[in-house]
């Protein structure tokens, strides 16, 4: 792998006597790693677990996870392995209960989604992203984790001044030059160059200063990039401590982990791939020590639905007592008591693609059962009829597909495989209507 001059000439002067273990790291496979949806799945056994959280493994060879019926029931994230640190921030430095979080540039979801995996139904995330097509995906990935206590958003960083002090933690994934990707994504590469470095850098300070007012004072905000260039890093957190009061956080390491501390005017943690069993990485925790006011404004827009449309529902879900059923045109949808301000906030103040878990659309005197129900961490799977699927069964249905169909019960049934929900059918006796959503399915073929 040829890399740029002027990149090599920095990370040299960095690194030192390690460069040239670094740049032999380069011409290595990335690692493959995912991480569990501990609501849904266990453990991976026989893989070796990412040091730093609870919830990763590393696997031997990259499957065609397109073909595993799991990875389309959300029991499992491909994720890369350093990114998974996020974990540490929070355990150490965040109590779990009643928080208010913001994932600012969440797509495609791998933080977000570990996030939800670590705080309580009392706590809530918003997973946003500016970019249109990518909040369409990233809604996807919350949708299949299946937690009803997230909302999906679509807005410049910009707009979340109009919610001040709201937010316990912010995290900014920021966009940045990639140099901690050139192994796994050789384009990073090609895109490099020091004007680009310093666009980037002029970006995230932009980023940082217009979501800073939404944290409020003594929250975290969690900043990470995947690049190891002081400009996109030291140098803009250095920035942010000139003009804002802040407190940098310290992390518990293992040595046997190999992250690195940045401990200079700033606190940070780099991830080398010759010392980590992962990709470039940086990420910083900051405590906010300064006030910020503002006053929020509700008003009650949210409808419900009646009372027996309730009723129905409330069988479907366990825990049904955390939560409120409320209605958006013919959708009904559950969300956390405990936060109804936030989504009445969220809904007149910023534009809001996904809220809670939509359990089904009401047509004509019908309850049908949406896909995000099957998906939901709270689904009653002794509520309904279910179909256990084959794998070449479960593929079919992923394609959107029928198949050979012999059960004689009739109506909506929750298709399973190895026991975890995939999705409904209607069944009408001796044929069926595949209701899995036509965007998601399977369009290549399966090659083995």
């Amino acid at each position: 792998m040829t890399i740029p001059d002027e990149f090599e000439n920095k990370i040299k002067e960095k690194l030192g006597s390690e460069f040239n273990a670094f740049r032999e790291s380069l011409n290595e496979h990335s690692p493959v790693s995912v991480r569990i949806n501990p609501r849904k799945r266990n453990s991976i056994p026989s893989a070796d677990r990412v040091p730093w959280t609870e919830f990763g493994y590393y696997l031997n060879e990259r499957p065609k996870f397109t073909f595993d019926p799991l990875f389309h029931a959300g029991t499992y994230y491909v994720q890369e392995a350093s990114s998974m640190f996020l974990e540490q921030v929070l355990r150490q430095h965040v109590n779990s209960t009643g928080l208010n979080i913001l994932d600012l540039s969440a797509a495609p979801g791998g933080k977000s989604t570990h996030i939800l995996s670590l705080i309580d139904v009392e706590s809530i995330l918003i997973s946003n992203e500016v970019i249109r097509a990518r909040a369409t995906i990233l809604a996807e990935n919350i949708l299949k984790w299946g937690h009803p206590n997230s909302l999906v958003t679509n807005n410049d960083p910009k707009d979340f001044e109009r919610l001040p002090g709201l937010f316990d933690v912010i995290l900014v994934d920021a966009p940045c030059s990639g140099e901690g990707l050139f192994r796994k994504e050789p384009d990073a590469m090609n895109e490099w160059s020091p004007d680009n470095v310093n666009l980037c850098a002029s970006r995230q300070k932009r980023i940082l200063a217009d979501v800073w007012p939404a944290l409020k004072e003594n929250g975290i905000l969690v900043y990470s990039t995947c690049t190891y260039n002081e400009k996109e890093n030291e140098e803009n957190l250095l920035w942010l401590q000139q003009n804002h009061a802040v407190e940098f956080l310290r992390m518990r390491l293992d040595p046997a982990w190999g992250v690195v501390e940045v401990n200079n005017a700033i606190k940070g943690y780099r991830f080398y791939p010759h010392r980590v069993k992962g990709e470039g990485f940086f990420i910083s925790a900051i405590r906010k020590k300064e006030s910020t006011t503002g006053i929020h404004k509700i008003k009650k827009t949210v409808t419900t639905p009646s009372k027996k449309v309730q009723e129905t529902l409330t069988s479907w879900i366990s825990r049904a007592e955390t939560f409120d059923f409320f209605q958006h045109q013919e959708y009904v949808f559950i969300f956390p008591k405990a936060k109804n301000e936030i989504l009445e906030l969220v809904k007149q103040n910023l534009r809001l693609g996904q809220a809670g878990t939509t359990l089904a659309s009401l047509k004509h005197d019908k309850v049908v059962p949406e896909h995000a129900s099957a998906m939901s961490i709270h689904i009653n799977k002794e509520n309904f009829d279910t179909a256990e699927l084959s794998f070449d069964e479960a593929i079919q249905y992923l394609r959107r597909e029928t198949f050979s169909w012999t059960d004689k019960e009739r109506g909506f049934q929750l298709v399973t495989f190895e026991g975890v929900p995939l999705g409904w059918i209607n069944s009408l006796g001796n044929r069926f209507n595949n209701l899995y959503p036509i965007d998601w399915r399977i369009r290549t073929n399966l090659k083995v």
